[in-house]
């Protein structure tokens, strides 16, 4: 790999000026410049930036980890963030923990599991000396594991940090679920069935709060033998549905598209129409969503918006800004559809 020394050495000029140059500064010949810029390219240059940040304070670096980067939330967060840095100056690292492709559902609680891959991972971009750190949660969550030595400034997406050490942003859940029984209820329906998620869950336990204020703001009793807890998965949406159906409910309720999915399937293989003979909605409006039919009425997560945002108060952070929130919920959006009818 080519070094500085060997560019200013090939253009006969010294290591300032070829660094100065670099970094564009002025006070540099036009014809030295481009004689320079012509041998960076020639010889395929790039610079070290984890070299120059051992030399300097800021190392424009913000090292970005992920519990799991298959998780169906994590890409979408990821590009914002790494989107954002680009646009502000910054470079991006990303550290892959792989937590769910490890241990599946099973690392959830233990601390131990997830502290043994994010040990290394820390002790690494602190070598690096990165100027900050996004940690980026595959589920809502309250993330403790971090040890108290450690000292990079960090921002947490898509969880919350304990105490409120690190700044969270997070989807507002519970406004979410406000939201969606808002409309449901504005579409007629007061016989409400609900599959939720994990039961302990902070997004089940979140949009199901939120729902249960809407139902009490319109006056309307909240019965929980409508509510069944499914696991996230399409599977469980079928499983679910015929415990739902018994109750006679106008409509059911789906904390994700997953199991709105695995709704549609049992209605279909029984001959009831969605939308027709009973309601359907979701939540997240995940890639099932633009394939159902009837098109299905959903909730759009803000994962996006999570990403630039946490990018944002991570760089406000490192300038010497704190934010006026240590935790921010970003609202979600609700995407209409005709599997919902008025009744």
């Amino acid at each position: 790999m080519v070094t500085v020394k060997e560019i200013a050495r090939m253009c006969g000029v010294s290591i300032s000026t070829v660094s100065n140059i670099l970094n564009n500064k002025p006070n540099v010949g036009e014809e030295t410049r481009q004689r320079v810029l012509e041998v960076v390219k020639e010889t395929g240059y790039q610079t070290n930036y984890f070299a120059a940040s051992m030399r300097k304070q800021n190392s424009k670096v913000i090292s970005i980890i992920v519990e799991d980067l298959c998780q169906f939330s994590t890409p979408p967060i990821v590009e914002a963030i790494m989107s954002y840095c680009e646009e502000r100056g910054y470079r991006t690292i990303l550290m892959n923990l792989r937590l769910y492709d490890r241990w599946q559902d099973t690392w959830y609680q233990d601390d131990e599991k997830v502290e043994s891959v994010l040990s290394p991972v820390l002790q690494e971009i602190e070598s690096i000396k990165v100027d900050g750190n996004i940690y980026v949660a595959g589920h809502g969550r309250t993330i403790r594991f971090f040890p108290l030595s450690f000292a990079i400034p960090t921002v947490v997406a898509y969880a919350r940090s304990e105490k409120n050490r690190f700044p969270s942003i997070l989807i507002d859940d519970e406004n979410g679920g406000y939201d969606m029984g808002k409309c449901l209820i504005s579409m007629g329906h007061t016989r409400i069935g609900v599959i939720t998620g994990v039961a302990n869950n902070m997004h089940s336990q979140k949009r199901l709060e939120g729902f249960q204020r809407a139902l009490f703001e319109s006056g309307i009793p909240y019965n929980p033998q409508w509510t069944v807890h499914g696991t996230w998965q399409r599977e469980s949406g079928y499983q679910c549905a015929p415990k739902v159906l018994q109750m006679d409910v106008s409509v059911i309720w789906c904390m994700n598209d997953q199991m709105a999915a695995g709704v549609y399937d049992y209605l279909y293989e029984h001959d009831i129409v969605p939308g027709r003979d009973i309601s359907v909605a979701g939540y997240d409006y995940m890639s099932e969503a633009t394939y159902m039919h009837p098109k299905l009425l959903t909730c759009e997560l803000p994962l996006h918006e999570i990403g630039r945002r946490s990018a944002e108060v991570m760089i406000d952070i490192i300038e010497g800004i704190e934010p006026a929130d240590r935790a921010q919920w970003v609202p979600c959006r609700m995407i209409m559809g005709s599997s919902v009818k008025k009744i």
